[in-house]
């Protein structure tokens, strides 16, 4: 049988080319999308946070420029900037930029989930005399007087719609115990990881 790959001259001349996988136009249009909304997050976050991101630093003066304009059609090319600049970036720059975008918003998931705890408690503290001394077992340095108070005009506060004083205060207590439970956590760890390396001596 009659070898399909062999022509008058032999073997076909595009047999032997090297295939090389380039992206597609629409694979690049993606990427560059990608780099854009990238660099609109850095614009859109605080200064202070930008200022700490691994990056070089003509990318990060252009992110701090474009945060510093308020006209719409300046702020609108100097995102256009903000993109170009982003896609000089190599991949492993731009994955070190991302992960700390995606440790920001875990941060925060963090910060929502403890505020609702907090908010959660502080409604069965006004639901439950036991949530009190449950709280006073944890905290005994509390006030019990001035926390009975607090609870008692609460309970009033949302009774009869007044403005949220006490129901205010109880959440500050609240946060403060969770601000002193986490401080105490981070010397704990502090100190035994202290004790390991005198340990290794």
């Amino acid at each position: 049988m009659p070898n399909p790959n062999r022509g008058s001259v032999g073997f076909q001349s595009n047999e032997f080319e090297p295939e090389y996988d380039r992206p597609s136009k629409s694979e690049l249009k993606r990427q560059s999308n990608d780099l854009q909304k990238l660099g609109e997050q850095l614009v859109d976050a605080p200064r202070d946070r930008v200022k700490r991101v691994p990056m070089p630093e003509d990318v990060r003066e252009a992110i701090l420029t474009c945060q510093s304009i308020t006209n719409h059609e300046g702020r609108r090319r100097a995102l256009q900037f903000v993109g170009k600049k982003m896609r000089t970036l190599d991949e492993e720059e731009v994955a070190v930029i991302q992960r700390t975008i995606d440790s920001w918003k875990g941060a925060s998931k963090a910060e929502t989930a403890a505020l609702h705890a907090l908010e959660r408690r502080r409604e069965k503290l006004l639901g439950d005399d036991k949530a009190l001394t449950q709280l006073l077992e944890e905290h005994p340095e509390l006030d019990v007087q001035q926390l009975r108070t607090l609870i008692r005009n609460a309970r009033k506060e949302v009774a009869e719609s007044k403005p949220p004083k006490a129901y205010r205060e109880i959440f500050q207590i609240l946060k403060d115990l969770g601000k002193k439970d986490k401080k105490a956590a981070q010397d704990d760890d502090e100190a035994d990881e202290a004790v390991d390396g005198d340990d290794d001596e």
